[in-house]
């Protein structure tokens, strides 16, 4: 695999760079370029990652329509052959998990949100049901020793899709981990590797999980999404939340048996498993299955 010098000399031939590594990636390796012209980021993706259901042509296509509606950066080349992307680099600032239960602030998420969904399709699809029986299957395949925990998991992963039904398919980010949030005026989301048709709850849960929202954060993410904070929405997105862990988990799990960085996946997955489990002991939690809504067509 070429190193991110050969590839910045590929890409800017005869321009002095000077060249950054971002931190925060597991999966990729993400490097700041300043060259004439302009500041980038160049995203080199990690090896295998295909089997974790990534697919760079996916991820240009998401990028760039993120960059249409105004949430994502400008994607300014994508090298198929070596799965690199380059996106202009945004400057902003961070936004703390803390920061992201300001009204103010969750409703502009939530605005940014809803303009992806809402947005024409885009290749690839997400459906975290799925998504963990493929992590599953490749796992065994790969001689990983699958957590004692996924038998249980699954079962209320099977539990939550037949309760909730087919759904909806919209343009989704499916990663929304609070380090892929940037505020530069506008909100700007990155990393789109993961993203594809899929369901808008998986998002708006997914979102809520990784800042540790409560009941009444959702209550209030779900106002400022719909208009109004419907409680079959409110189960939904509640139940979702199980599944973004699940997701997390299997995740990790699979990753401990192809990935050649050095991390810890499987207390990753531990950690996720552990909270889809407080989760599903909740006292509500069962009763979010008796308070769906079933989806008009």
């Amino acid at each position: 695999m070429e190193g991110p010098r050969s590839a910045v000399d590929r890409l800017w031939p005869d321009r002095p760079a000077r060249i950054t590594e971002l931190g925060g990636g597991i999966t990729n390796k993400n490097f700041k370029v300043e060259v004439e012209g302009g500041v980038f980021v160049l995203r080199m993706g990690g090896a295998r990652t295909e089997l974790l259901g990534i697919d760079r042509a996916v991820e240009f296509a998401a990028g760039t329509r993120a960059n249409e509606v105004g949430v994502g950066p400008e994607v300014v080349e994508f090298v198929r052959s070596e799965g690199w992307l380059v996106a202009r680099f945004i400057e902003g600032r961070a936004i703390s998990p803390e920061q992201m239960r300001e009204p103010e602030m969750l409703a502009r998420i939530a605005a940014a949100l809803h303009r992806f969904h809402d947005s024409p399709g885009i290749p690839g699809h997400f459906d975290a049901h799925a998504v963990v029986e493929d992590y599953h299957a490749k796992a065994v395949a790969h001689g990983v020793s699958i957590p004692a925990e996924f038998d249980d998991a699954h079962e209320i992963s099977d539990r939550i899709r037949a309760a909730r039904g087919p759904q909806s398919s919209v343009p989704c980010h499916n990663d929304l981990l609070n380090a892929n949030f940037i505020d530069d005026g506008d909100i700007r989301i990155v990393d789109w590797e993961y993203a594809g048709m899929g369901d808008r709850f998986f998002d708006l849960a997914n979102f809520s999980v990784n800042h540790e929202f409560g009941v009444d954060d959702d209550r209030r993410l779900l106002k400022a999404y719909f208009g109004e904070a419907r409680e079959g929405d409110l189960a939904a997105l509640r139940l979702m939340r199980f599944m973004s862990d699940f997701r997390e988990a299997m995740w990790g799990v699979l990753q401990s048996g192809i990935s050649e960085l050095d991390f810890g996946f499987l207390e990753y997955a531990a950690k996720h498993f552990n909270r889809l489990e407080a989760t599903a002991s909740s006292a509500e939690f069962d009763s979010y299955f008796a308070q769906l809504t079933p989806e008009v067509p």
